[in-house]
């Protein structure tokens, strides 16, 4: 078992529709340290339980290759609702596309920390964290 990286209080919800990568992502998240942790496999799934949540997630961590919407459309939806507060894209996309992605997201002003490649590595996502807590 690996030594926790973080031990915090943060809010995730995690969106993946594939089973095994859902199963594995939150299982590292959770050796990661995250105890608030709240995992659905589709963009339905994941708005009935920000809507359902007393407040907002503080991280939408989500696939964005989702069969029901894009992981993009996600957050736009759900920040312009003010149900996250920030946002990471997890894919197994090309960097090329990924940049792409950031982009689209800087221009319409979502909470997008960045851009993850599947499987999640815990230094790349302590990096983005990184930028949350500031």
């Amino acid at each position: 078992m690996q030594t926790p990286i973080l031990k915090n209080d943060w809010r995730i919800l995690l969106v993946e529709d594939h089973p095994f990568q859902l199963m594995a992502t939150q299982c590292l998240l959770e050796n990661f340290g995250f105890t608030q942790l709240t995992a659905t496999d589709s963009a339905a799934g994941a708005v009935q339980k920000m809507l359902g949540a007393r407040q907002p997630f503080d991280i939408l961590l989500c696939d964005q290759c989702l069969p029901d919407l894009p992981g993009l459309e996600l957050i736009q939806f759900a920040s312009h609702r003010g149900m996250i507060r920030q946002a990471i894209l997890l894919s197994s996309l090309t960097a090329l596309e990924l940049d792409g992605l950031e982009q689209q997201a800087s221009e319409h002003r979502l909470p997008l920390l960045g851009c993850l490649t599947k499987p999640l590595k815990q230094s790349d996502f302590r990096d983005l964290l990184t930028l949350a807590r500031a």
